[in-house]
């Protein structure tokens, strides 16, 4: 998904042809095209439904107007209309976006209440039901983030307007095999049950952004801090995750699947502390970070060898080590020579980038400790926890 700011500055582009920086100037420089948001879809569904429903007529392609004012046109996939009811059914476009929700039938299922009942959201076949607090939504409620439910109501309230309805409807949305596709998403551990979420605070979905993860890194720090958790675990991936908590003994809802985003954990968790933070990941990854970058992705930035071999002197390495280490190939190849040198390059790494957490946490009430591993999940570095100013954390 892209923020606001982004597909302000994407729709300047189109009008002008010429983009000056940001998502709007990457996705020019590659030519992919954008695509919608299951909300988006799920809002152009429930407005075609609604239509039919008050004229006996499903306008196709059915028009909806998006929070920063564009206004994009659907496609009906499905349609069905009867007594008291209608559906339509549109299929989600996420451009070349690599989103597993692409492609899936988002239905809307509108059914007339009596008048004073207002919008009420049903989850139907393959939408998610909240089940732990946390999330922006009640538990007990269809996983229909905020953003899209107030789209929904608005559009029903214009359909209302326009074709002389009260605007007093019931609105199931559902996602053909949701329930599938729900098992490649975060929802599962945030404890939404069921299939996916309907989700989206722009309408728009920019390819390769990363705000959709770094909501859901988001999402995970409030359903840890809801359910009481004082220690959480940001993790690069899945071999990090499981020697967390072989160390930690965390729960599942206590394990953040920070990827690359390390930035995104460490600003997030400094507005809304936990007592203690642990990072966890690849030895490559977190040398990144302890070189002072906080998005770890191999395409935006790279393991500095020099920065390790400077590391490798501060713990006792001649310069024949250092140099090799300078020229190694890859990040593991400069642990593995100062291992066999008794050089503890691991537990350096793990150090530094404990410390330049602690400077991104700003003083944060946080206490930060960091395991480096290596691909087969061995543990090769380890910095204690320590919070704001030196202090000790609580084990």
């Amino acid at each position: 998904m892209a923020e606001a700011t982004d597909v302000t500055a994407a729709a300047t582009a189109k009008a002008t042809g010429k983009a000056t920086g940001g998502r709007a100037a990457q996705l020019q420089h590659t030519g992919l095209r954008h695509g919608w948001t299951t909300g988006a879809c799920a809002t152009a569904a429930t407005t075609a439904a609604y239509t039919a429903l008050l004229t006996g007529e499903f306008p196709d392609p059915v028009t909806i107007t998006l929070p920063k004012g564009q206004t994009p046109a659907f496609a009906l996939a499905a349609e069905h209309l009867a007594e008291g009811r209608a559906m339509a059914g549109i299929v989600k476009d996420a451009g070349d976006d690599p989103d597993v929700t692409h492609g899936a039938l988002i239905r809307a299922t509108v059914r007339i209440l009596p008048p004073g009942s207002g919008v009420v959201f049903r989850a139907g076949p393959g939408v998610g039901t909240v089940t732990r607090p946390g999330l922006p939504l009640d538990v007990g409620e269809p996983a229909i983030n905020p953003v899209p439910r107030q789209m929904i109501r608005d559009h029903v309230a214009g359909v209302a307007a326009r074709h002389g309805g009260t605007g007093d409807v019931e609105v199931e949305v559902s996602v053909d095999h949701g329930a599938e596709i729900a098992r490649s998403t975060w929802n599962p551990r945030l404890g939404i049950l069921g299939g996916i979420s309907i989700l989206g605070t722009t309408g728009i979905v920019v390819p390769y952004s990363c705000s959709a993860w770094i909501d859901s890194i988001r999402r995970g720090v409030d359903v840890a801090r809801a359910a009481g958790r004082r220690h959480v675990a940001g993790c690069t991936g899945s071999t990090s995750e499981k020697v967390a908590v072989a160390v930690h003994g965390l729960p599942e809802d206590a394990l953040l699947d920070m990827g690359d985003f390390a930035g995104a954990v460490l600003k997030y968790v400094r507005r809304h502390p936990v007592d203690r933070l642990t990072v966890a990941g690849g030895f490559a990854k977190l040398s990144k970070l302890a070189a002072g970058h906080l998005d770890l992705h191999s395409g935006r930035s790279q393991v500095d060898k020099g920065f390790l071999a400077e590391l490798a002197r501060h713990g006792g390495a001649g310069e024949e080590l250092a140099a090799a280490v300078a020229s190694a190939n890859t990040g593991l190849e400069a642990l593995r020579l100062c291992e066999a040198a008794g050089v503890p390059l691991g537990d350096l790494v793990a150090a530094t980038a404990r410390d330049e957490a602690l400077a991104v946490l700003r003083g944060a009430p946080v206490a930060v400790d960091v395991i480096c591993i290596d691909r087969a999940g061995t543990i090769v570095g380890r910095a204690e926890p320590v919070g704001p100013r030196g202090a000790h954390g609580r084990g």
